[in-house]
């Protein structure tokens, strides 16, 4: 269990913060840069939970801590020499992602059919659940521009990001009356 005392430290006043290992890293590393993309997801669903209401809020909710775990996961990195950590790290694990995965399937099942691409809006859940979705697709960008970079990140947490990106989509839909509610975009409908 965490416990803060003290806010702030003033450790970071040059410019740093420390990872889960105690590593320091410049606060735009992209490592430090991708789990505080997974903060400002997390703030913006909770956000997007003012306006949600039954079983997609009860996802929401669990949600918000497993994106606590995702940064946890984010911003512990394996040993670079092949060395073990003195600490079991906090992983994502991959029945995060199935439970994602059932869930997505779930609140879909009960979705019209798209017949063209949905304009983020609608409903404000559902407005505001889009913007989550921009902001972990980001946040997976970000990782895996961390991975290419050479820095460890776990498939599971590549995949939990992929994943919640299509639930923040699906539950979008649903958030707008199940798809009834939806703003469609018209292709070229704005030419002359």
């Amino acid at each position: 269990m965490v416990k803060l005392n003290k806010i702030y430290t003033k450790t970071g006043d040059d410019g740093t913060t420390a990872l889960a290992t105690g590593e320091r890293r410049a606060k735009d590393d992209l490592r430090v840069a991708c789990y505080g993309t997974v903060d400002e997801l997390n703030a913006v669903l909770g956000i997007a939970r003012q306006h949600t209401s039954g079983v997609v809020d009860k996802m929401l909710a669990r949600i918000q801590n497993e994106l606590f775990d995702l940064g946890a996961d984010l911003s512990t990195p394996d040993p670079t020499d092949g060395s073990a950590l003195p600490f079991e790290p906090l992983r994502i694990i991959p029945d995060q992602v199935t439970r994602l995965e059932n869930e997505l399937d779930q609140l879909n099942q009960d979705l019209t059919p798209l017949e063209s691409f949905v304009l983020p809006g609608g409903a404000p859940g559902a407005a505001h659940l889009h913007h989550a979705r921009t902001i972990c697709r980001r946040a997976e960008r970000v990782a895996v521009a961390l991975k290419s970079a050479g820095e460890g990140v776990s498939p599971a947490a590549l995949k939990y990001l992929n994943r919640l990106s299509d639930f923040l989509f699906v539950a979008a839909r649903f958030e707008n009356d199940k798809g009834q509610k939806d703003v469609h975009w018209v292709p070229g409908a704005t030419r002359r």
